[in-house]
């Protein structure tokens, strides 16, 4: 938590349990369109599958104000199956992958995303990860190069019938 400003000092990240899957799921509903967002079945079984594979900013109530989720595997490029798939999860895996980054309507725009995944590429880091892979649309490509991700392109990923960058943060 050490990244944390001092005007911040009430908040805290902590990785997830199954008794956030409700609130998880009301937010990645509020977050993607309904082709994109995540089911609340899938919710539950990522965080059955990967708990430690969600990194979850929360306010000094303990409500979640955002929150990154994925998982590592020894793929170098995200598909769309494993987006359904939690089997597919290698805690060991080279590569971390981020499914989807989620923030809270009225908590957007104070440098909440920002701070979390500055916090998960530290920790991908740390567990010996060769980086982290995420796809996202044209409008957040300069977004996430600020974090070092570098744009490959237009992903092969028709997730929820949509155009994707895949974007790639080497160590």
């Amino acid at each position: 938590m050490n990244e944390l400003m001092a005007d911040d000092a009430n908040l805290t990240i902590r990785h997830a349990t199954a008794e956030d899957a409700a609130e998880l799921s009301c937010i990645e509903s509020v977050c993607f369109p309904p082709a994109e967002a995540a089911s609340a079945a899938v919710i539950h079984a990522r965080l059955a599958a990967y708990p430690e594979c969600f990194w979850l900013l929360c306010g000094e109530d303990g409500s979640i104000i955002s929150f990154i989720n994925g998982f590592a595997t020894d793929d170098r490029d995200l598909d769309d199956d494993m987006y359904d798939d939690p089997s597919r999860h290698d805690p060991h895996g080279d590569w971390q992958m981020i499914f989807g980054v989620d923030t809270v309507p009225a908590w957007r725009h104070r440098g909440y995303a920002s701070l979390l995944m500055r916090h998960v590429i530290v920790d991908a880091r740390a567990a010996g990860r060769l980086g982290l892979v995420l796809t996202c649309k044209d409008r957040l490509v300069d977004f996430y190069a600020r974090f070092g991700y570098v744009d490959e392109g237009i992903s092969d990923s028709t997730h929820g019938d949509v155009v994707w960058h895949q974007m790639r943060l080497t160590f």
